[in-house]
């Protein structure tokens, strides 16, 4: 199905198995009659480009409120709108929540975004005070949705198209990494930070990230992040 349709198909749970799913047209039905020797096909809803949308909700974060665009902030709560694009994010996400929690309650300084995907973690920074925000992703489609998105939330963030496990990472205050573990313990020994927000992984996870000291934890729907500072 990879090779088939590369930009993406839909797992469906059945009771019997799993169901792939194809949003094509008769040459793409014709394609996988050939794999498969078998499909079946029905006609979709006019709406089937948009049904993606409902899978994104917004959430709220303290005085923070993180969501899409067609979905309405409320009036009590700071908004951040995110559109993903096509780049991982829109803060509904467990591990994004927990870096905003443990962000709340940081005093604003410089920081820096690795990993930035659609930019929330950043434009929250921005938003909360710290400044300057620079914003790190090795994907070009990270890189436009976070440029795109800090416009629309009129904050300044510097995002630079980069491989922080590559290329050495900017100077912040505080680094934001909502990441893999793996590549969390790679990059700290890299960073030049007095304080790292990871997160990315469970809560079964070492919490430890030399070389840094551990400060504080905090979970959320099987997911962890974790507070670290500077020995």
């Amino acid at each position: 199905m990879l090779e088939l349709f590369p930009d993406g198909f839909e797992e469906v749970d059945r009771a019997d198995g799993i169901e792939l799913v194809a949003y094509t047209d008769s040459s793409g039905e014709e394609r996988l009659w050939h794999s498969f020797g078998g499909v079946r096909g029905e006609d979709v809803a006019a709406d089937w480009r948009d049904r993606w949308k409902s899978f994104h909700h917004p959430v709220r974060v303290g005085p923070l409120w993180v969501g899409p665009p067609w979905h309405d902030p409320p009036a009590d709560a700071t908004a951040i709108v995110i559109d993903p694009g096509r780049a991982f994010g829109t803060g509904a996400h467990p591990t994004t929540q927990l870096c905003i929690e443990l962000l709340l309650d940081l005093e604003p300084a410089s920081a820096v975004d690795i990993g930035c995907g659609s930019g929330v973690l950043a434009i929250v920074a921005a938003k909360l005070g710290f400044a300057p925000v620079v914003a790190l992703d090795a994907d070009a489609n990270a890189v436009e949705a976070t440029r795109l998105n800090a416009a629309a939330n009129g904050v300044a963030i510097d995002v630079r198209l980069a491989d922080a496990l590559a290329d050495a990472p900017p100077a912040g205050e505080v680094a934001l990494a909502n990441i893999t573990r793996p590549a969390a313990a790679a990059l700290a020994p890299r960073l030049r930070s007095r304080r790292v927000v990871a997160s990315g992984y469970l809560p079964t996870d070492e919490p430890s990230l030399p070389p840094f000291r551990h400060v504080r934890r905090v979970t959320r729907d099987g997911w962890a992040a974790d507070l670290h500072e500077a020995m």
